[in-house]
């Protein structure tokens, strides 16, 4: 394709979100004509900026993907490093467990922040047009044509050679794509929601031990706690909507945080958290599936739009991020004819975004109920050391999936391979650790053990003759 060419096609993308707003950066590095359409204000200049806030982790695929770009560097130094997780206990007692070598950490970042940068970066390009404050009322991914509304609430009907929908969970673009044959979705509410409190700064500094991902596992519910660059922690409790029905009052909220969370209270205070827990209700958490990504050569998914995911891996926007990447890289091996690059993304992206949904539900597991268990201490340890002896071999779970780009459906098989070796490595070690404690034990309970195990056969031969059982014992000789 000739770039006279490729500068004649026009792209829209629907969402000025982090997704979109950096799909809007790969697609414009390649001289297409991008319109970007936010139905929200900027948010660079609102006095509000509505939507979730829960602090982002930004990993290994998401830098890659910024680093694509030019923009790596400017994020990472806005970031706080966060090298283990900080457990606490009920009694007040705190652990930590790395996530991965000393040189591994994830960043805590502000999502507002972050969609603040990457709009910038998205305006000085001079082929992208950010139009805010227009919502998409209809979309034809049959001829290419949508239809937006500004607001002078004039609906205006526009040709684009590509539809991008990055329009989040409750997508717009999706909903037209739902109406096609063979078309398939699944969505699922979790049974838990989520609410975000904040430690303030102590004495001009950060309240607890700023790089770590702070958890307080409660076994059906959990609190996290990510910092912040202004030396605060956000806060973010995830429990059963039924038990957040149940704190009705401040009172209620306070006793059930000093049952629960007792080492939390100092550190948010007790009028602040009486106050701000009912500032909002919990929040809900979807998790949506769909299949295919794209709509011929004309209309394709990308971030939350294709795959909205729990946030318990870590990997929503880096998931998010990662779209971006492959479809930038299909791009360039097929040379921008998206007739080939459309269907190509749907078959690689499909396993993999799918296999981080299903972890990322798995892990919320993990966190809430077993980090706290010897358990689970002993499993990371394990798999550090085998990963130590045989890094190409035996892979934690979490390096793969943060520290990598093994393809997350590859990652997730790997480990179900890893979880067998080793399981049935402790039970051949068990195995012969029982075995060998036996004959020990039969060694020093006489010089000629197999003595003993002939004995049951003897006691049943003299039962025989005489009626009765002699059960003489070795210490009885």
């Amino acid at each position: 394709m000739e770039s006279s060419d490729v500068q004649r096609k026009k792209i829209a993308v629907i969402g000025g979100g982090l997704v979109g707003s950096l799909n809007a950066c790969f697609l414009a590095k390649k001289n297409f004509q991008v319109d970007v359409y936010e139905a929200r204000e900027d948010i660079r200049v609102a006095k509000f900026a509505r939507g979730r806030s829960i602090n982002l982790a930004l990993s290994y695929r998401g830098r890659q993907a910024l680093n694509a770009i030019g923009l790596e560097d400017q994020i990472v130094s806005q970031g706080i490093p966060m090298r283990a997780r900080m457990i606490h206990s009920l009694s007040g007692k705190k652990s930590a467990i790395p996530y991965g070598t000393k040189s591994q950490y994830i960043l805590s970042i502000s999502r507002e922040n972050l969609n603040k940068d990457l709009l910038t970066a998205v305006e000085k390009y001079p082929n992208v047009k950010v139009h805010f404050g227009h919502r998409l009322l209809k979309c034809n991914p049959e001829e290419g044509v949508i239809t937006v509304v500004g607001s002078d609430e004039v609906p205006v009907d526009i040709t684009y050679d590509l539809i991008v929908g990055c329009d989040g969970a409750y997508s717009t673009v999706r909903t037209y794509l739902m109406k096609k044959p063979r078309f398939d979705y699944s969505q699922q509410y979790i049974p838990h929601g989520y609410m975000e409190l904040t430690i303030p700064p102590k004495n001009g500094d950060y309240a607890m031990e700023p790089n770590y991902l702070h958890i307080w596992p409660r076994n059906t519910f959990m609190m996290i706690a990510l910092p912040n660059m202004n030396k605060s922690f956000t806060c973010t409790l995830f429990m059963p909507f039924e038990d957040f029905e149940k704190l009705l009052t401040s009172s209620d909220v306070l006793n059930f945080f000093k049952k629960y969370f007792p080492d939390s209270i100092p550190l948010i205070g007790e009028q602040a958290l009486a106050r701000d827990f009912f500032l909002l209700p919990a929040q809900s958490m979807i998790s949506v599936k769909c299949s295919s990504f794209h709509f011929k050569s004309h209309c394709v998914l990308m971030g939350d739009a294709a795959h909205a995911i729990v946030p318990f891996f870590g990997q929503g926007m880096n998931a998010g991020f990662e779209d971006c990447l492959v479809f930038d890289e299909l791009m360039d091996k097929f040379n921008n004819d998206f007739s080939m690059c459309l269907p190509e993304y749907s078959r690689l992206r499909i396993p993999d975004d799918h296999a981080i949904s299903d972890l990322s539900m798995y892990n919320y597991i993990e966190m809430r109920a077993h980090v706290n268990t010897r358990w689970f201490i002993f499993q990371k340890n394990m798999e550090q050391f085998l990963h130590a002896i045989m890094p190409s071999t035996f892979i934690p779970l979490y390096t793969m999936i943060t520290f990598s780009r093994i393809r997350y459906h590859e990652a997730l098989l790997h480990w179900h391979w890893q979880k067998k070796v080793i399981n049935k490595g402790l039970f051949f070690f068990g195995t012969l650790i029982a075995i060998g404690s036996t004959y020990l034990l039969m060694c020093a309970m006489s010089l000629r053990p197999l003595h003993y195990f002939r004995r049951p056969w003897d006691w049943l031969a003299h039962f025989q003759k005489t009626g009765h059982v002699s059960l003489q014992t070795p210490w009885g000789h």
